[in-house]
C-alpha cells in the first residue's frame, strides 16, 4: 500500500471518490458538496488557517486503486488549551481493513508531531465543532446536515490503534407531528416570554453583523465555564453564513435579549441533506437548479438544531422555553417539517441534556469524539463535566 499527499488535482479527485468506494451500497449517506470541503482546504476561505495548519492523504493499494484517505490539522489556539498540544484528524475514509487504517492513522499522528503536537482527536473538522465532528456509533440513520456518517465497523478501526472516547455526543429528535408538549409548559414560556425585561429577534440577513456580534456575546458567556473554552472566532461564524445561505430560514434562528443586551440563542437549519442526497457531491449549475426546484417541492422534512446557549445567569430563568414559544409560530407556518434534531448533546453538559429531555426529545444517536495521545503511557483524561466556579 501506498501513501500519497493530496497536492494536485488528481489527487484532489481520487480524495473525493473515497467515500462513494465506502458508501456505494449505503441508502442511508448524504454526499457532501466537495466545494464545501475543498473550502476546508482552502486557507483563503477557512480562518482556522490564520493559527494552523492542514495536510491531508490517500491510500492506493498494491493494484494502485484508492482505498483510503485522511486529513490531520491543527489550529494553536485550541491546541495549547490542553495539557498536551492537541491536533485532529478528519475527513477519515477507508475499507474495513485495519492495516490500511493504520497506515492513515500513522501518517496523520507524524505529521501532527512534525508540529508539535503531542495528541490527535477525531474524527472531527478542522473549524467550529458544529459540522463534521465526531464518529458514529448509535443511530445509524440518515443524518442532519453537518452530522457525520459512517460504517459501523469505524468504530473498531479507531479503537484497534488506540484511540479513547474523550466525549460523547448525544441527539435528540422531535416528532413534530405528535402531540405536543403539554400545555403547561407553553403557558410557563408565554409567560416568561411577556415578561417586559425579556425580547426576543429572529435572524436576519439585513442585520447579520449585529446578529454575529450576539451570537459571539452569548456563545463566550455561555461557555466560558468550559476548561478548555476559546471565544468564537467571527469570521468563522461569517464563513458558514456565507456557505449555508441556501439552506437558512431566518424565523429558525432566534436571540433573546435581557433589557437590550443578548442572553440567548438558538440556532436551527433546515436539513439540506435531503437534497445533497441527489445530487452526488457535485454544485453544477445544473444541480444548483436541481437544489432550487427540492426547495421550492418541500423536499426538507427535518430540521437540525445547530446549537443552543444561555447565560449562566439565565440558565433557570425559562428563556430557553420562551424561544421555542417564539419558533412555535413559524413552525406552524412551516408544516412539511415535520422532525426536529436537537444537536448535538456532550456527556460533558449534564445541563443541555435535561434541556432536550425537557421538551420531549428522544435520544436517537451517540457520536464519540476520540483522542489518541502520542505517549501511550500517559495516563488518559477524559474530557471534565462543565460546571460553573460559583456551583
Amino acid at each position: 500500500m501506498q501513501i500519497l499527499e493530496v497536492n494536485d488535482k488528481k489527487s484532489k479527485q481520487m480524495f473525493h471518490r473515497v467515500p462513494h468506494l465506502v458508501y456505494k451500497d449505503d441508502p442511508n449517506w448524504a454526499c457532501p458538496l466537495e466545494v464545501m470541503v475543498e473550502s476546508t482546504f482552502n486557507p483563503a476561505k477557512n480562518p482556522s488557517f490564520k493559527n494552523g495548519d492542514a495536510c491531508r492523504w490517500i491510500l492506493l493499494n498494491d493494484k494502485g486503486k484508492v482505498i483510503g484517505r485522511i486529513a490531520a490539522f491543527y489550529n494553536m489556539d485550541k491546541a495549547v488549551l490542553f495539557e498536551q498540544p492537541t491536533g485532529s484528524c478528519g475527513f477519515f475514509e477507508c475499507v474495513d481493513n485495519q492495516e490500511a487504517a493504520d497506515m492513515l492513522f500513522e501518517t496523520a499522528v507524524k505529521w501532527l508531531k512534525s508540529k508539535g503536537m503531542e495528541a490527535m482527536d477525531g474524527p472531527v473538522n478542522f473549524g467550529e465543532n458544529y459540522i463534521n465532528w465526531g464518529l458514529l456509533v448509535e443511530g445509524f440513520m440518515p443524518q442532519g446536515f453537518g452530522m457525520p456518517y459512517n460504517p459501523p465497523y469505524y468504530q473498531k478501526l479507531f479503537e484497534r490503534f488506540g484511540f479513547q472516547v474523550y466525549f460523547k455526543q448525544f441527539s435528540y429528535h422531535l416528532d413534530t407531528t405528535l402531540p405536543e408538549l403539554p400545555e403547561r409548559f407553553w403557558k410557563i414560556a408565554e409567560w416568561v416570554a411577556k415578561k417586559p425585561q425579556f425580547s426576543f429577534e429572529h435572524f436576519s440577513w439585513e442585520k447579520k453583523e449585529k446578529f454575529i456580534d450576539d451570537f459571539c456575546t452569548v456563545y463566550d458567556d455561555a461557555w466560558r465555564y468550559h476548561e478548555h473554552f476559546k471565544p468564537i472566532d467571527k469570521d468563522e461564524l461569517r464563513d458558514f453564513l456565507g456557505s449555508s445561505k441556501m439552506m437558512i430560514e431566518e424565523e429558525f434562528i432566534w436571540f433573546a435579549y435581557h433589557e437590550g443586551h443578548p442572553i440567548a440563542l438558538f440556532v436551527m437549519i433546515p436539513d439540506i441533506n435531503q437534497m445533497l442526497i441527489r445530487i452526488n457531491g457535485k454544485l453544477n449549475l445544473l444541480n444548483i437548479l436541481r437544489l432550487m426546484w427540492y426547495r421550492k417541492r418541500k423536499v426538507m422534512t427535518r430540521t437540525r438544531s445547530i446549537i443552543i446557549g444561555i447565560s449562566p445567569k439565565f440558565q433557570r430563568s425559562g428563556i430557553e422555553s420562551a424561544m421555542f414559544w417564539h419558533l412555535r409560530p413559524a413552525m406552524y407556518r412551516k408544516p412539511w417539517y415535520k422532525e426536529m434534531e436537537l444537536s448535538w448533546a456532550g456527556d460533558f453538559n449534564p445541563k443541555i441534556i435535561a434541556l432536550y429531555e425537557s421538551v420531549g426529545g428522544k435520544q436517537m444517536k451517540t457520536h464519540y469524539t476520540m483522542r489518541y495521545l502520542f505517549d501511550r503511557k500517559k495516563p488518559f483524561v477524559r474530557a471534565p463535566i462543565i460546571t460553573r466556579k460559583d456551583e
